[in-house]
């Protein structure tokens, strides 16, 4: 079978660091994005220079039927989807009382109805083959909690029941489901904290410094790939961060 994977909000951070380990390891790409489709577009001619096979779809993780469509055009132009991976995620820090029912609904339908939807767009053909992994990117907030960080925290929680349920509903089918759960990653999302919140962070990871996006791609690509026994697992990878 074709390996071909489909790495939601890929155009950069976490998400390109795992599209780029990927194909180097023989994989057929989608970078999906919603807003920079011209580091997308950067990232995919990049790969394809190597001698990599890969594509990028702008879509909305949120919307089923862009989800559908992106699916659709993956399987013309890659092949059917053997690995997802959902990636795609958005934080916005407030106080509880100042989260108005806008900002909390678009939350939690990108960060946990993009994989509901992904998840289901894709599945079809993995029952069918019996056969197929899914890996999706929660946080050590959705472990833990994080303080003005409530609704991203509850999205993240989420993510973490769904993995754990959805394994064991679909191993019997041969397809493994895990997460990963990073923690204070130097990506553009955290650099909206200010440097000097930053280094405070720093100073309290015990491995003292931020996680690098290759560090949890490659965390990614150990779960989709080599872990061919591990499923419903959560692997946290925050320098240590919280015990």
């Amino acid at each position: 079978m074709k390996n071909v994977a489909l790495i939601t909000g890929s155009s950069r951070g976490i998400g390109a660091a795992a599209a780029q380990l990927l194909a180097e390891n023989g994989w057929s790409v989608c970078v999906n994005c919603i807003e920079r489709d011209d580091l997308a577009r950067e990232l995919c001619d990049k790969l394809r220079a190597a001698g990599h096979e890969a594509m990028y779809y702008k879509a909305d993780v949120a919307d089923r039927e862009a989800v559908a469509a992106m699916v659709r055009a993956v399987e013309r132009e890659l092949g059917y989807v053997t690995l997802l991976v959902n990636n795609a995620g958005v934080a916005r820090q407030q106080q509880f009382q100042d989260i108005d029912a806008a900002t909390w609904k678009r939350l939690f339908d990108v960060n946990l109805g993009g994989c509901f939807n992904c998840t289901q767009a894709v599945l079809p053909h993995m029952l069918h083959e019996h056969a197929g992994s899914i890996v999706n990117v929660s946080s050590i907030w959705g472990q833990h909690g994080a303080s003005c960080e409530v609704t991203y925290s509850s999205t993240k929680h989420a993510i973490i029941g769904l993995t754990r349920s959805l394994a064991a509903e679909l191993a019997p089918s041969g397809i493994r489901v895990n997460c990963v759960a990073p923690g204070v990653i130097d990506t553009e999302m955290v650099q909206v904290l200010g440097q000097e919140t930053l280094d405070m962070l720093a100073g309290e990871i015990p491995l003292g410094r931020l996680g690098r996006p290759e560090e949890i791609a490659a965390a990614i690509a150990y779960l989709a790939c080599d872990a061919t026994y591990a499923t419903g697992q959560v692997l946290t990878l925050d320098g240590g961060f919280v015990n």
